[in-house]
């Protein structure tokens, strides 16, 4: 695969000798395709924007149409990439974190959005719902802008998290060659390599080409951890004429690193124990810990006008996930001596092996109609989608636990049951039943290399192969009558989820639900609107326990109630500053049922159980724009007032939801110094990140304190100069803070100070 990247590679590069010409048409060349794209052909985004700007003025995803942010009656926040390229926030958490209510929770590619859990099936990208792998970081250097769209978008989406739906728009091919190429070396010894190229393939710049690349390897302040990332997406846009346009791109991506499950605490007292008890550092892993993931996503947009009132829209997505999974983690227990009585300077510890592969198909196909009826505009659509998700035979989970008994065998149970029957081991002059996987020692760290066969793998499963289809017709009609605009949309659904797929014991669960949604904008003038909106979300649960093996005889879907959700929400969006800066705020109620959990049962780690409701009230606002010609800003608020209104403990109704802060605040500015100041040419950046205390996920023994973090960068580009040199800053004050937690033995300190220089070449 390699040599066939490199020659792409030295093709582009060999395109890349062309002229430089009409450099002074080129904003205006690249307008008038965005132009085209979105007054044209509006419900698929075929060409790129050419702003430079932390703000994007619209979305094609939130409502299938290309309609401005402002008119769209739902919250929606924009992390563009020249946000993400100034703050060097190479993998995802790091770029969606500035967007108002949102929380990375862990390291994985997990969230919390306006207080509510984001599932196992993670994001959408160009709008449509992906299989994402849930324990790396996406990679952002091919994605255009990251858009939270706000609340449970199952009319939209189909079955996506009630928090919001975090979508990430590739970037797509320009009508002028531009050329980018970026270096970096950083702390915990990062290296990173980017290219950018995109241009005209003929002289009518009727066919473009796009190519990002990425490759980092990078260590971390975490012990054991050791990541490698490559990613490479060729786009290519036909636009024949007005009436016509298609897009296709593809994703080929490949990660190779460790699972980190975190920080764990020994000695641990509730309401007692210091968090600073052991290094952030300290990783419960080994030294031959792996985890492989690889996707490959081929997407193709079709857009046609038959006339100026009608339009034809598709789009089909086909992607491929594979996962390969060796790693040792805790039980998230401490052991317990032979008279069964905890001890809190060893965690217990069983070694895992998983691999699996997906295959997901995509189809949304949609009619739209412009026309009047009396006073009354319409922007009418009307469509089908399909989301069918495989889980092809082959996959498997393997894992050695429990102890070693006196007549040789292996209990896969971590409960102690007749002490006589164990073998016994003394650790620190305490006898405790043998282990099949060496407890690790929190006093005495020590990283052994390991392999498969050092255990008995006593615990074999079989992950079944599964196929959940989501078929889905739907019609939405935008309604404008003077001031007002009006959003009316519903959704029937129809889900298949198919376990044990193509065998003799095929298992199947049908559900069926009707989604509607509902909102009103009222334009006060013409740089301030007010919204209302109404929008359910329906989960069916089998799309939300994939990564686990199934914990019964019958498909997860059929074990547990679908999960429910509904959002009330009022807000205001309003621009000013000559349209240069935007302002969103918003109030919204968001309540979710049927909430599936992990049981957190060291005796049966997959068990699940739900959680009758959950309620998420808040106010959140997010401010972004040019302050001055040389000054941008992005900034945000949140608060979220979230709790448990049902549950099986009547101890957890009315507390605090997991992993939540109540205030969180965000800022990133830059400032570039006038080409008249004694310090022309040069370029500041200044950040900072405020999160409240949380609540860990399975254990409410302790808090997560709050934080605040300081981020800076210095930016040196010299007048007719196409370099720029770029000095980022994280965590100036070298404060020790945590992302999240889980349980005593799993928490997620966030980065010590660290330093990147990054040079930058543009042609």
């Amino acid at each position: 695969m390699k040599p066939i990247i490199l020659f792409l590679f030295l093709i582009i590069a060999t395109h890349s000798i062309q002229s430089q010409t009409n450099k002074k048409n080129t904003d205006s060349i690249v307008q008038d395709s965005v132009k085209m794209a979105r007054t044209e052909l509006q419900t698929v985004e075929i060409v790129g924007r050419s702003t430079k700007k932390y703000t994007s003025d619209y979305s094609f995803a939130a409502t299938k149409t290309a309609a401005l942010n402002k008119d769209i009656p739902q919250s929606i926040s924009t992390i563009t990439k020249e946000l993400i390229t100034d703050k060097g926030a190479f993998y995802l958490a790091d770029a969606v974190k500035m967007a108002s209510g949102v929380i990375p929770a862990s390291y994985y590619n997990q969230y919390t959005i306006r207080g509510i859990s984001q599932n196992e099936e993670g994001q959408i990208i160009n709008g449509m719902r992906t299989r994402q792998y849930y324990f790396l970081q996406p990679l952002t250097s091919n994605i255009e802008r990251v858009e939270v769209i706000k609340g449970p978008s199952s009319a939209t989406f189909s079955s996506v998290d009630p928090g919001g739906s975090i979508n990430m728009v590739t970037k797509k091919p320009l009508a002028i060659d531009r050329k980018e190429i970026s270096m970096s070396v950083g702390s915990f010894s990062t290296l990173r390599e980017t290219l950018d190229f995109t241009g005209p393939l003929n002289e009518s710049k009727t066919l473009l080409y796009r190519v990002n690349g990425a490759y980092q390897q990078a260590k971390s302040f975490r012990d054991l951890v050791n990541n490698k990332s490559f990613l490479i997406s060729p786009s290519f846009s036909y636009i024949p004429n007005e009436k016509t346009a298609i897009n296709t791109e593809l994703i080929l991506s490949d990660m190779n690193g460790n699972l980190d499950r975190g920080q764990p605490i020994f000695g641990a007292v509730a309401g007692k124990t210091s968090l600073n008890k052991t290094p952030i550092s300290l990783n419960l892993g080994a030294p031959s810990d792996f985890f492989k993931s690889k996707e490959m996503i081929l997407m193709t947009n079709f857009a046609h006008k038959f006339s100026s009132k009608i339009g034809f829209n598709a789009s089909y997505m086909k992607q491929t996930w594979t996962e390969d999974l060796q790693e040792h983690r805790t039980t998230n227990a401490f052991a317990v001596d032979i008279n069964n009585q905890p001890v809190t300077s060893l965690a217990m510890m069983q070694f895992v092996q998983r691999q699996q592969n997906w295959d997901i198909d995509n189809l949304n196909a949609f009619l739209n109609f412009d026309f009047k009826t009396g006073k009354l505009k319409h922007k009418l659509l009307t469509g089908y989608d399909l989301s069918s998700w495989n889980k092809n035979k082959g996959g498997g989970q393997n894992a050695a636990r429990g102890y070693l008994l006196k007549d040789g065998t292996v209990t896969s149970s971590f409960v102690l049951a007749n002490a006589s029957n164990y073998q016994t081991i003394t650790v620190d002059g305490v006898v405790l039943p043998k282990p099949n996987v060496e407890y690790f020692n929190l006093n005495n760290p020590i990283y052994k290399i390991t392999s498969p066969e050092d255990y008995t793998l006593n615990v074999r499963t079989a992950l079944p192969s599964a196929l959940t289809t989501t078929n889905a017709v739907y019609i939405q009609d935008q309604i404008q009558w003077e001031k007002f605009t009006f959003l009316l949309g519903l959704r029937n659904e129809w889900f298949e989820d198919i376990t044990n797929y193509e065998t003799n014991n095929e298992l199947k669960v049908k559900k069926s639900a009707l989604l509607p949604r509902v909102g009103i904008t009222y334009a006060v003038n013409n740089a301030i609107n007010v919204y209302t909106t109404y929008l359910e979300g329906y989960q069916p649960q089998s799309n939300t326990v994939t990564l686990m093996p199934q914990t019964g005889s019958l498909p997860a879907g059929s074990l547990f109630d679908p999960l429910k959700s509904d959002l009330k929400e009022v807000g205001i969006k309003t621009t000013f500053l000559d349209n240069s800066m935007s302002f969103n705020a918003a109030i919204y109620e968001i309540r979710q049922r049927n909430i599936l959990m992990n049981a957190n049962d060291p005796a049966n780690p997959d068990l699940l159980v739900t959680r009758g409701a959950e309620r998420s009230r808040g106010f959140e606002c997010d401010l972004a724009g040019y302050i001055t010609p040389d000054w941008q800003i992005n900034a945000s608020y949140s608060y979220i007032d979230a709790e448990i209104i049902k549950d099986n403990n009547p101890a957890l109704i009315g507390a605090r939801k997991q992993n939540t802060p109540k205030n969180s605040a965000n800022l990133w500015t830059r400032y570039n110094f006038a080409s008249d100041s004694a310090l022309q040419d040069l370029g500041i950046g200044i950040g900072m990140q405020y999160q409240s205390s949380k609540v860990p996920w399975f254990t409410r023994d302790f808090t997560l304190p709050d934080f605040t973090i300081f981020d800076a960068a210095l930016f040196y580009k010299p007048s007719k100069s196409n370099v720029q040199i770029a000095v980022n800053a994280g965590n100036l004050l070298n404060k020790t803070y945590w992302l999240g937690a889980q349980n005593y033995l799993r928490l997620f300190p966030g980065s010590p100070r660290n330093v990147s220089l990054t040079v930058t070449y543009k042609f």
